[in-house]
């Protein structure tokens, strides 16, 4: 059971995503998932844009890589099992081991020949696969277009919303800018305001200070001539009592 469960994982390293055959052709894509050339380009054209089925990222051109390796070990496996591709694509049932031929329209599964009569699916009803792949073939591609539709509007209001956050940010943007400029302004008047209202002091201080200065000479100038006329006014009161 190990060997097996190693050798289907394996395989499935080996196998395409799409076609679910062995690669032709492997390209690798940006996001290192691995598909043959013809699926991918034809999955692109189908969608109308370029992303992986795998991770669904989104490419802005058609970058393939040629896979060599992945190529060399496709051709191997092929050589090894040629009638693989047989038994792809007729899928067989897990418990039987039989080709699932029929499809339960209760239990909405394919199932083989051995299942329908057993007592899991008693009473209920059968088509047969072909039969219901056409039946449901138009549900399906009803169903393909809505979700398309869907996921079409889903990635036009993604567009919308990163638009309006584009432009919320711009408009911060200009915001801050208009503000910082405003302030800068502000504060170039204010420090010119500060330049001017300090001179006007400074310049009052000078008046002040010389009016100041000149009041004190005055006074220096009164204290010499009341000291001088003291002392002539003691010498002649000396010379009077001396006579």
């Amino acid at each position: 059971m190990a060997a097996k469960d190693q050798v289907d994982s394996l395989t499935e390293e080996i196998v395409c995503p799409i076609c679910l055959h062995f690669f032709t052709d492997p390209v690798m894509l940006e996001c290192g998932h691995n598909f043959c050339r013809s699926c991918i380009t034809q999955s692109w054209d189908r969608e109308g844009r370029n992303s992986c089925p795998e991770c669904r990222e989104q490419f802005t051109d058609r970058t393939l890589r040629v896979n060599r390796a992945l190529a060399r070990l496709s051709e191997k496996a092929r050589t090894l099992s040629p009638n693989r591709t047989k038994k792809e694509s007729k899928l067989q049932c897990e418990e039987h081991q039989e080709l699932l031929k029929l499809f339960c329209e209760t239990d909405k599964k394919l199932i083989c020949v051995i299942c329908a009569g057993g007592r899991e699916h008693r009473d209920h009803r059968f088509m047969l696969v072909d039969e219901a792949v056409e039946t449901y073939k138009d549900q399906a591609k009803s169903s393909i277009q809505s979700l398309t539709k869907k996921e079409l509007e889903i990635q036009r209001m993604e567009q919308q919303q990163k638009q309006k956050i584009s432009g919320v940010l711009e408009q911060s943007l200009n915001l801050q800018s208009k503000i910082t400029s405003q302030y800068a302004e502000l504060h170039q008047i204010l420090t010119e305001k500060e330049q001017r209202t300090l001179a006007d002091i400074r310049e009052e201080e000078k008046k002040i200070l010389n009016t100041m200065e000149t009041n004190l000479g005055k006074i220096q100038e009164n204290f010499v001539m009341t000291t001088f006329l003291s002392i002539i006014i003691e010498d002649q009161l000396h010379f009077s009592f001396d006579y």
